[in-house]
């Protein structure tokens, strides 16, 4: 009898785990939008460059405009996640899943992010790790979200890890838009030039329902681009990709840049 009553009370306990498991799943607050913001922290960019980019985005979720779009959509509240990466196994969570409705709790998100110091990772750049890696984020977020977007910054191509096709295809494969901004100010004589750094992104980075890109040309333009990029990506999108190819002209060859670097 003893045996049979603990097996009972054990089925209980676990019955009721699963009730409260069930209750938690249904009980994930419903979103406009979950939002991963998935920012370049190798060597590529100086200390400068850095905490003018934070600064940016913290200047975004305090401007009015930014509050107002997140209000403006059916639940009226977004989730917004902020990592920071470098190499194929180098990305980490700067600020974790954030709720946001009112502005009290834009201004608190940019807060904590003013609080973290920004680093310069030691790293190659893997676009393609981040993409992964902002995918699982959103898969496992405890959210409802009616649209999932990656918004990556960059002022490079995929020299780490697996191809950035690949990540990108799986990525989109599963309902996610990733948007573009990448930083086309320095270098204009490195292997990928300016123009080549905005189209290898345009071509081979974003993808998914109404995927844009937004080049930054100068550092002193990061918060005005920022914010442009978020009233953008928290409202509605259109259909299509703000850039579009021009008639007859081929896409990069997303393998440019990419290095034989092997996975460690």
């Amino acid at each position: 009898m003893a045996r049979s009553g603990a097996g009972g009370y054990l089925s209980l306990v676990a019955a009721a785990l699963l009730l409260g498991l069930h209750g938690f799943a249904h009980a994930q607050p419903e979103v406009d939008l979950a939002l991963v913001l998935a920012v370049d922290a190798s060597s590529s960019m100086d200390a400068d460059e850095a905490d003018l980019q934070r600064q940016g985005y913290a200047e975004a979720f305090r401007s009015a405009i930014v509050q107002n779009a997140i209000r403006s959509g059916t639940n009226g509240r977004i989730a917004v996640i902020y990592m920071d990466w470098s190499d194929a196994f180098d990305q980490r969570i700067v600020v974790p899943w954030t709720l946001i409705a009112e502005a009290e709790q834009a201004a608190a998100f940019a807060k904590r992010l003013e609080e973290v110091p920004t680093r310069r990772a030691p790293g190659a750049t893997s676009v393609s790790g981040a993409l992964d890696f902002g995918r699982h984020l959103l898969m496992t977020a405890p959210f409802k979200p009616a649209r999932k977007v990656i918004d990556i910054s960059g002022d490079g191509t995929n020299n780490h890890g697996r191809p950035v096709a690949q990540a990108r295809g799986a990525t989109v494969l599963q309902g996610i838009t990733i948007n573009g901004l990448p930083l086309v100010f320095k270098r204009p004589d490195g292997p990928m030039g300016l123009w080549n750094v905005e189209r290898y992104y345009r071509d081979c980075v974003i993808g998914g329902t109404g995927a844009f890109i937004i080049p930054v040309y100068d550092a002193s333009h990061f918060a005005e681009a920022i914010r442009f990029k978020l009233v953008r990506e928290i409202a509605i999108p259109s259909p299509d990709s703000l850039f579009k190819l021009a008639k007859g002209e081929p896409l990069m060859d997303c393998r440019e840049g990419a290095s034989n670097r092997s996975m460690r």
